[in-house]
């Protein structure tokens, strides 16, 4: 079954978990970073695609790879590594972009995310849900949901609408109208 698939399955599932009060295991997305294992619930997953041709726009943040036409919307991608503060991955046959949407005051916003590697869907229970550290982690504490324990290791959970913050939106979203209107859709 392929990632799109699951994510689109899971999403059905984790909906009518969330609309049913259950306090079940959520669902989550898991891919790989430099080397770590990260997660991001699959609700705020849209789609996950082939990392390809990205449009560099000039005067971005670092941490704005580009933007991408994604079916005639134009929908920047973000570098998670450079927002962390690290150098960016290598793009790899494996690396792709999963599409997100977060809060955007009462708005919602299309992202792209950029990633090294999509790994599964898993399901992690409340329990098994740890605080975001207080120090110690190598990115911002107020960036992590929480740490999911599965499989005897740690699974760092994002928090993207504190990731994907207001000030990289508000830059990004009138740069995206700005493409889309060049572009003519």
């Amino acid at each position: 079954m392929s990632a799109l698939v699951q994510v689109q399955a899971s999403r059905a599932v984790a909906a009518a978990q969330l609309a049913a009060g259950a306090l079940e295991p959520a669902q989550y997305l898991t891919f790989m970073l430099a080397g770590e294992m990260f997660a991001i619930g699959i609700l705020a997953i849209k789609e996950i695609i082939e990392y390809d041709s990205l449009t560099p726009v000039p005067m971005m943040p670092a941490s704005v790879r580009g933007v991408i036409n994604l079916r005639g919307a134009v929908v920047p991608v973000m570098d998670l590594l450079a927002r962390f503060g690290k150098p960016p991955s290598p793009v790899t046959k494996r690396s792709c972009i999963v599409i997100v949407e977060v809060a955007s005051g009462d708005e919602r916003q299309v992202i792209g995310v950029a990633v090294d590697a999509v790994n599964e869907v898993l399901d992690i229970a409340p329990a098994d849900i740890e605080a975001p550290p207080v120090f110690g982690a190598r990115i911002r504490s107020d960036f992590i949901e929480g740490m999911g324990k599965v499989k005897g290791r740690f699974v760092i959970l994002l928090d993207l609408n504190q990731a994907l913050t207001m000030d990289e939106l508000d830059t990004m979203a009138p740069v995206a109208s700005a493409v889309q209107a060049e572009v003519g859709h």
